[in-house]
């Protein structure tokens, strides 16, 4: 073997070692769309409608490759997350809308993923729910004060993983019908009743704080600080970044409502309650599925808790120009929202499944309010200069921004005609 052989083998090990400085944002939001909430409008979708819905989640993993990857954009090129450039560049008025809107959305998905970790210990302890999800907020504060992200995205990718891998490898041993899944990933259809699960599954895929929280974990890198180099090789980077970790998402989120589809649909099963999924499990674990099952749901549910807290924290730390830091009394304080907001619903609701169920469609009703200002800032010379977004970005985020609109106004009129 020559010294040129030699040469490019260390520098194509090099060149691997340099794309994994890189990966790892995308991985760290991915978990916020594989939470309980997720579970929970899966399960409805496949369950009432077997495997018709699986196009929602395609045409949701696309819209989501699309923003995330904007928002990734704008925090690469600035250095400012979502809410610090709203601050900056928008007038009182949208301001308030945006933020504000997305406080709500925040505590939306706080809501879902502190009630999923509850009902999962309540599962395996008999934990009343309401001392379940004080555990779970006091977890993610636990945390959230460990101040560092790389460390944060090691626990995030580590939690995906166990979760992703027991539905993933379940499609190997279940009765599926694969004609049907394949007709149903690109055929969309709207079964009657089905707009609100429709709704509820894209305000899973594409989470409104995952959108902030994404823009704050890129910008907490300062890439833009090193110089023109740096910032067109990370963006080359982040978008590999963010297409491998939303298709890992697609996959799984796939595999629950295939399996749902499977196992409740073909036996004319609707579920009403999470530890009903259980079932899907059977196949590989057997009697220990209930705890297999009660386990995933509070890696899901705690791992997407700390998530849903950063991205409040850092939404409401934005209002005031500011990026999150667990110091500051102003990330504090959203954080701090977030999770008591979540809370104090929890202790309100009635009905745990129906309550996450429709914090996923608020968090879609709220998407509008996100990625409207979100094109407005990135196709702005203004505020970003040479790397604004091209004609061709702007259209295919436009026409991202009209379907969004549009499914949300369908959902409006079908509830108030109901």
């Amino acid at each position: 073997m020559n010294w040129l052989t030699l040469l490019g083998q260390r520098a194509s090990r090099l060149a691997s070692m340099e794309l994994f400085r890189y990966i790892g944002p995308s991985f760290f939001v991915t978990v916020g769309f594989i939470d309980p909430g997720n579970w929970v409008t899966n399960v409805a979708a496949g369950s009432q409608f077997g495997y018709s819905l699986l196009w929602v989640v395609t045409l949701s993993t696309v819209i989501l490759i699309v923003v995330q990857h904007n928002a990734a954009h704008l925090g690469i090129v600035t250095g400012l997350c979502l809410s610090e450039a709203a601050s900056k560049f928008f007038g009182p008025g949208l301001r308030v809308m945006m933020l504000g809107s997305a406080m709500i959305a925040c505590i939306s998905t706080a809501l879902a993923e502190l009630l999923g970790a509850a009902i999962g210990l309540n599962m395996l302890s008999g934990l009343p729910l309401s001392i379940g999800s004080l555990l779970s907020a006091c977890f993610a504060i636990w945390m959230l004060f460990s101040k560092n992200y790389q460390r944060l995205e090691k626990w995030i990718i580590g939690f995906v993983s166990l979760i992703g891998l027991a539905f993933l490898f379940e499609l190997w041993v279940a009765d599926v019908s694969w004609f049907d899944t394949a007709i149903g990933w690109v055929t969309p259809t709207f079964p009657l009743g089905a707009l609100p699960v429709i709704m509820g599954v894209l305000g899973a895929v594409v989470m409104p704080h995952n959108i902030f929280l994404h823009s704050e974990v890129i910008q907490s890198r300062q890439w833009n600080t090193q110089g023109d180099t740096v910032i067109q090789k990370q963006l080359r980077y982040e978008f590999l970044d963010t297409l491998v970790g939303m298709s890992a998402g697609w996959a799984i989120n796939s595999a629950m409502i295939i399996m749902a589809a499977a196992v409740f649909y073909k036996g004319g099963i609707v579920v009403s309650q999470l530890p009903q999924v259980t079932a899907t499990l059977l196949p590989i674990f057997g009697r220990l599925s209930a705890v297999i099952f009660a386990l995933g749901l509070i890696f899901a549910g705690l791992s997407s808790s700390l998530t849903a807290a950063m991205a409040g924290g850092s939404v409401f730390a934005g209002i005031f120009s500011e990026p999150f830091d667990i110091n500051d009394p102003h990330s504090r304080i959203g954080l701090s929202i977030t999770l008591i907001g979540g809370l104090l619903v929890i202790f309100l609701l009635g009905d745990p499944f129906q309550g996450i169920l429709w914090s996923q469609i608020i968090l879609s009703l709220q998407l509008p309010f996100t990625i409207v200002p979100l094109i407005l800032l990135t196709s702005s010379k203004k505020v970003m200069g040479s790397y604004a977004n091209s004609r061709f970005g702007v259209i295919v985020l436009w026409t991202v921004g009209v379907v969004v609109i549009a499914l949300n106004l369908a959902l409006l009129v079908d509830v108030f005609k109901g």
